[in-house]
């Protein structure tokens, strides 16, 4: 494509030169016959054959190469090579447009823009931004345009972003070229694109739109004025919010401005004549501004104020704050500048004009925050400042609306900052005015407490909207001094006693009463207040806890909310995290919820988040099947929901209580799940174990709510049951794939499955499974998580609740504790494995001789088999005691391997998690006295019979069975002497062979040992054996007891 691109170039110096020789041709033979020279004619016309010759040759050579190379490879598979073409026949259309610039060539460009690779449809449309640039050229493509216009359109929409940008800047300079080519349609399938989120396709779009309504100016637009209602940009001011309104997205004027920002800010600055619209009178014939026109344009002001002192993109269009340029701050501040003075004079005047409309004036009151308030000093504007707070005293005075009110709060509280000079002044109007406030408010209660249940609704609205100011300036500044928590706890105690207190007082005396509450910690915390301030805050935030606790008994929906929000807010600033950051003095002030508080909280929570949408009757007020009351309804249950997971995420209330939450996660899943995953997340890193108990606790709870409601015959293919497996198959997917960290919590999990499991006997007795054997069935899903070492302390735990009839059963009801005994036995290597586990399994009868490990040739002494059982009698007795949640051993009674506690591998060491108490650790003797003595005097039970027994039998077998291996040994050894003897020298591959003799007698023995035992138990299938070198090395397993021991607990005898 170079070659051609070449070739290109060349071609078009031919073509000029040949241009070159036509016109002196002609020149000179235009000449007169006796100033012609003939000489000369026939030189030019001997170049221009030549020049001709040469540019039928190139052109040769390029059809060739586009007919050979081109029409081939711009459909190529690889899609890099596709964009070469698409860009090098762009280059050739726009340098050679009179060999390449027809339909024939343009076809291509117009078929790649449907190609599957972003990348090649990029190269389409940056090659034709080429060509519609110049209006020479743009003029040729009438045909291209009318034929792949819709394509363009609609790559607007296009799912790679960079193309979509430069697919709408294609248009706008199509848009340039021509305006009759593209329709009103097409235009505004652009236009809705400046409210996109990605702001290069918003900022695009804002210049199309520019483009289209803005650009254009005739000769009657050149007497207009520059500034004021008359200038041409008072017209495009009212289209602009023509425009906003007919979008139908009123709530989205912040990124209009954003998008036409680039392009149209010097309109968007014209901050004057946006005023003389508003302020001003229309001139006779002028259609003036309707209401809702006048609401879009203040808050199309407003938005462009903020963008203009602010200087970054409304949330969701931008990173972050980037760093501004030396010229843009300079830009910044003097626009800041123009702002204060411009509005320090027109804002009183507009919130007089507009003091009853609710919209305009919250957006109004916004502006202040933007001011420089060192110009009201300097501009000698105090005035104007007066006749701004006066206005802001009639607002306040006129509006009840909670919006307005805080924006005249918020309004104050900048405007009341010691740093400036008008702080005094402003002081003195907000204590004026706060002083009018408070003692209006304590007259109206005191009559309205009077009259009781006489009050008329008039003397309520008075006492409403009056708290109703007061919570708003509260929230922003301290009111300490006028003393309101009186009077609010009076307004909620008579409440809760008479009952029929409107809801609104109750919310907002609540409100307020906790505004006061955090107002005096902030006091006590800056170590600003009196000796006894603590104290009263003490009784005052207990006193209003209790209040709110009594209030969630509430009838009332709303009233309950409010006093839920307000309590675990509360609980949360007053947990023990108050005394962080060197805060210890605040000691007394921590607040912990006891048990009753706690359940009523939870129940709360299970009685008005847990529920069906359509349920949900009070908190949208009847509007049920209006889709943005339940949206709302579903976004204040789920904040209540968050209130109450910060307590558990910050340990205010048990973690356990969390398990109420936890076991909703599928069936809310839509509504709640990221809440209670991320609670899960949280709790697992504060403590693994708790949030383990907790999990298994949740799935617990749903258990029994499935027996409650099946009874114990239940299908276990039900939904019901199936939904609780897929739970605990979710929170198990939660524990990632790092076993090692999550090790001890999983092993408490299961400990505590197999308690509950067993926990409950059967309702039909004895010979039928526990009433909650099923739930092992559940509890299979977390096997997997498990280490192999762990998998078989599991199994050893899980036979200690079983009886010896447990372990023949193989009906139906039985397969939960079958299938749980399988996935623990899954996946566990026989150099880990027991021979015979307990009571309840025996490995098969055949085995491969691979299949068993090298340790069980070892002989064990007498005194060693001892300390096996006397180190099992300890593991039993540690459940009390231990404090690492360690699934406790069943005795390993019939292990004939002790393991070397020095054959510990390096990598190993993370088995020394589990530490053993301190009577019992293996370097500290135990005395004859410290020895257990309860096992003597202890009844044992049916179980440890058969398994004593089990073991004599065995020590018996093991003794015959050595003295065979002995005389088996002894006649090797003759045969071997024989083979020196012939002088047959012994091959050292000749070895092992003797070894695996030796192996294989061992084997025999093992195999004799289970062809004695004369019941039937389940069948182990272990996996295939290591190599015997390897089992030779085999690591001991010291997550087993009697690995752990040493010497000195070998004398313990647990009988």
């Amino acid at each position: 494509m170079k070659l051609m691109t070449a070739l290109v170039n060349v071609a078009l110096n031919l073509s000029i030169n040949m241009d070159n020789t036509q016109r002196q041709y002609e020149a000179e033979r235009n000449k007169v016959v006796a100033k012609r020279a003939s000489d000369r004619l026939e030189l030019l016309l001997q170049k221009r054959k030549e020049l001709q010759e040469n540019q039928d040759e190139i052109e040769n050579m390029m059809n060739a190469i586009f007919k050979g190379v081109f029409v081939h490879r711009y459909r190529d598979a690889i899609a890099e090579i596709r964009a070469i073409c698409i860009e090098e026949i762009g280059v050739w259309m726009k340098l050679y447009s009179d060999a390449f610039l027809n339909d024939s060539y343009l076809k291509y460009v117009g078929w790649t823009m449907h190609d599957k690779q972003g990348e090649v449809r990029l190269k389409c449309l940056t090659a034709l931004q080429g060509l519609y640039h110049n209006r020479e050229l743009s003029a040729r493509l009438e045909l291209f345009t009318s034929r792949f216009k819709d394509r363009i359109v609609s790559m607007t929409l296009d799912k790679e972003y960079d193309v979509a940008v430069q697919a709408i800047k294609l248009l706008t300079l199509v848009l340039q070229s021509s305006d009759e080519v593209l329709t009103a349609e097409d235009c505004e399938s652009v236009y809705h694109l400046v409210y996109s989120a990605h702001r290069p396709i918003a900022v695009s779009a804002g210049e199309f739109l520019f483009k289209k309504l803005f650009s254009h100016r005739g000769p009657e637009d050149e007497g207009f004025p520059r500034r004021g209602r008359q200038s041409l940009n008072g017209s495009l001011i009212k289209t602009t919010v023509f425009f906003y309104l007919e979008s139908e997205l009123h709530e989205h004027g912040a990124y209009l401005v954003d998008s036409l920002w680039e392009c149209a800010s010097e309109l968007l600055k014209d901050w004057e004549t946006m005023i003389s619209l508003l302020l001003d009178e229309p001139m006779p014939g002028e259609e003036a501004l309707t209401d809702r026109q006048e609401t879009a344009l203040v808050e199309i002001m407003l938005c462009a104020i903020r963008q203009a002192c602010e200087c970054h993109p409304p949330v969701g269009r931008g990173t972050g704050k980037r760093v501004l340029t030396a010229k843009e701050k300079k830009t910044q501040l003097d626009d800041r500048t123009r702002i204060t003075e411009m509005f320090a004079v027109a804002l009183p005047l507009l919130l007089a004009k507009y003091c009853v409309d609710i919209d305009k004036v919250t957006n109004l009151l916004q502006i202040p925050k933007y001011f420089d308030l060192d110009i009201y000093t300097t501009g000698r504007l105090e005035k104007h400042l007066d006749a701004l707070l006066r206005q802001i005293w009639e607002v306040i005075d006129k509006h009840t609306d909670t919006e307005v009110l805080e924006a005249c709060s918020t309004t104050y509280h900048y405007l009341c900052n010691e740093e400036f000079t008008i702080y005094n002044r402003v002081d003195i109007a907000r204590s004026q005015l706060l002083d009018e406030l408070v003692d209006k408010f304590s007259r109206l209660l005191e009559d309205f407490l009077q009259e009781g249940e006489e009050a008329d609704d008039d003397d309520a609205y008075q006492v409403l909207s009056t708290l109703k100011k007061i919570s708003a300036f509260h929230n922003a500044h301290d009111l300490s001094k006028w003393d309101l928590f009186t009077s609010n706890y009076r307004l909620l105690n008579t409440g809760l006693q008479n009952g029929d207190m409107p809801e609104q007082i109750v919310t907002h005396a609540m409100q307020c009463t906790h505004y006061i509450i955090l107002w005096h910690l902030a006091k006590v915390s800056d170590g600003s207040s009196l000796q006894g301030d603590m104290v009263t805050l003490r009784k005052q935030m207990r006193a209003f806890s209790l209040m709110c606790q009594r209030y969630l008994n509430s009838i009332n929906t709303a009233v309950k909310e409010q006093a839920f929000t307000i309590l675990c807010d509360l609980l949360l600033i007053f947990s023990h995290q108050i005394m962080s950051s060197g805060r210890e003095q605040l000691e007394p002030l921590v607040f912990l919820p006891d048990s009753s508080l706690q359940a009523e909280l939870l129940n709360f929570i299970l009685d008005h988040v847990f529920i069906d949408q359509d349920d949900d009757s009070n908190s949208t007020d009847g509007q049920q099947d209006d889709e943005a009351g339940k949206i709302e309804a579903l976004h204040k249950r789920r904040n209540l929901l968050a209130a109450y997971c910060k307590l558990i995420i910050y340990n205010v209330v048990e973690i356990n209580t969390g398990a109420d939450i936890f076991k909703q996660y599928m069936r809310y899943y839509n509504d709640y799940g990221d809440i209670i995953k991320e609670t899960m997340s949280k709790t697992r890193q504060i403590d693994k174990i708790q949030c383990a108990k907790t999990l298994i606790l949740s799935l617990q709870k749903l258990f029994n709510d499935m027996l409650s409601e099946l009874g114990f015959n239940f299908d276990r293919s039900s939904s019901a049951f199936c939904g609780i497996k897929e739970l605990a198959r979710r929170f198990s997917l939660t524990f990632g794939l790092d076993q090692l960290k999550t090790r001890e919590a999983i092993a408490m999990l299961h400990k505590d499955g197999i308690e509950f499991a067993f926990k409950e006997p059967s309702p039909q007795g004895e010979g039928s499974p526990p009433l909650n054997l099923a739930f092992l069935d559940i509890l299979s899903e977390f096997s997997s998580k498990l280490i192999r070492q762990d998998k078989r302390t599991v199994h050893m735990y899980l036979e200690r609740f079983m009886t010896f009839q447990m372990a023949l059963q193989r009906e139906d009801c039985w397969l939960p504790l079958i299938s749980y005994r399988n996935s623990l036995q899954a996946g566990g290597d026989d150099d880990t494995m027991s021979v015979i586990s307990g009571i309840s399994s025996r490995g098969s009868t055949i085995r491969s001789k691979k299949s068993k490990p090298a340790t069980a040739s070892k002989r064990k002494l007498p005194e060693e088999e001892n300390s096996c059982s006397s180190s099992d009698a300890v593991w039993m007795n540690r459940e009390q005691n231990v404090q690492t949640p360690v699934m406790m051993h069943s005795p390993h009674l019939t292990s004939t391997v002790l393991r070397d506690p020095k054959k510990m591998r390096p990598e190993d060491s993370y088995t020394t998690a589990y530490t053993i108490p301190t009577e019992q650790h293996p370097h500290q003797p135990l005395s004859t006295q410290q020895q257990p003595q309860h096992h003597h005097q202890a009844a044992l039970d049916y179980n440890t019979q058969v398994t004593w027994m089990l073991t004599q039998r065995q020590q018996a077998e093991a003794r015959q069975q050595q003295e065979r291996v002995n005389m088996h040994y002894a006649k090797m050894r003759n045969h071997m002497q024989q083979a020196m003897r012939r002088g047959s020298g012994l091959m050292e591959d000749d070895e092992e062979p003797i070894v695996e003799d030796v192996m294989m007698s061992s084997e025999d023995r093992l195999e004799d040992i289970n062809e004695g035992m004369d019941f039937d138990t389940m069948d182990i299938d272990l996996p295939a054996s290591k190599n015997r070198r390897e089992r030779t090395e085999l690591k001991p397993d010291y997550f087993d007891p009697s690995s752990i021991m040493d010497d000195s607990v070998l004398n313990v005898s647990m009988y």
